[in-house]
């Protein structure tokens, strides 16, 4: 039997992950909630708004249905943004039966109350046991254009795993396997945050420097929320971890990375939000990841200083002054 994926969420991130499985020869669904960019996709065969440049497989089809995506496959992949996951989920369950397995790509933590995304799918479908996570360094356009690529699927569940990374997995595209739910979803939401201030660093003309100094504290935090969460500390040093880390804080293909750049240079946010025209995943999960240090009484300055900046209008400046303004101490 040959095999097959729904993926939810017809972005850029979504529409890679759907090209790449269609490729490896899977039966691909790709669903989104609008139904005129659903006709656009099936007429084009092409992702005209998200992936302009990249022919869809014509083992990959497109619906607007969640009855037909639960129904076309027992996987599902998830790949909306954070503030609409839960949503997603409450409208799929009554289509769901126990033996569908829920993984997701979605990068940051649930907006309402900070949790993360797997307590979220344990709790809405507390019926479908088997999940995993999907994280890593990856650009959709990178990934869609076939570049050499590498990224984390975690799941306690090792069959689902393995079933996932078989999907996924080709010559240009290796997938690794991790039991670590729990850090490979810390690594994936915070390190948005962390890309918003490297940008934020370099916009305000601080250099190389001061953007090696921004990865490596900020991988510190990642690792002390992560950790106290639950997390095992070998994965912050791997893909999900560093890995990703270093991607977002370096490349202007980051959206992150050029909000935080274009905010350093001191632009107003709401035209840099219409300028990059897709979500910015960083500017909610600094809210929630501040909001959880706060609460395990964890220290994250980097967060603290780039919450404030988006939330209480602290100058860019004055947040990078008041990092380096920190008592001297030991490593």
């Amino acid at each position: 039997m040959s095999l097959s994926i729904s993926i939810l969420g017809a972005g850029s991130w979504g529409t890679a992950l759907a090209v790449q499985a269609a490729r490896n020869g899977c039966q691909t669904l790709l669903w989104s909630h609008n139904p005129s960019h659903v006709a656009s996709i099936a007429k084009d065969k092409v992702n005209q708004r998200y992936l302009p440049d990249i022919k869809l497989p014509n083992t990959l089809s497109v619906t607007d249905s969640l009855e037909a995506v639960a129904q076309f496959s027992p996987i599902i992949l998830i790949s909306v943004p954070s503030h609409a996951f839960k949503d997603t989920l409450i409208k799929l369950k009554p289509f769901l039966n126990k033996d569908s397995k829920i993984a997701w790509a979605t990068k940051g933590f649930n907006p309402d109350d900070g949790l993360l995304l797997n307590n979220i799918v344990e709790n809405t479908l507390p019926n479908n046991k088997q999940i995993a996570v999907l994280s890593g360094p990856t650009f959709a356009q990178e990934v869609a254009t076939g570049l050499p690529t590498a990224i984390t699927v975690a799941s306690a569940y090792p069959d689902f795993s393995e079933q996932l990374a078989n999907i996924l997995h080709n010559q240009r595209f290796r997938t690794y396997t991790s039991t670590d739910i729990i850090g490979v979803q810390v690594g994936g939401a915070v390190k948005n945050v962390l890309a918003i201030a490297a940008g934020i660093a370099d916009g305000l003309g601080f250099g190389a420097n001061t953007r090696a100094a921004l990865i490596t504290r900020g991988l510190q935090e990642i690792i002390r929320l992560g950790t106290h969460l639950g997390g095992q500390a070998d994965t912050f040093m791997g893909l999900a971890g560093l890995g990703d880390l270093l991607l977002t804080c370096t490349d202007n293909q980051s959206r992150n990375r050029r909000f935080g750049l274009a905010l350093g240079q001191g632009k107003a946010r709401e035209d840099i939000v219409k300028e990059i025209g897709q979500e910015i995943e960083g500017v909610s999960a600094a809210r929630e990841t501040y909001l959880l240090a706060t609460k395990h009484n964890i220290d994250m300055p980097i967060t603290e200083q780039t919450y404030k900046v988006l939330y209480e209008n602290l100058d860019p400046l004055i947040a990078v002054q008041n990092l380096l303004g920190r008592h001297q101490k030991a490593e």
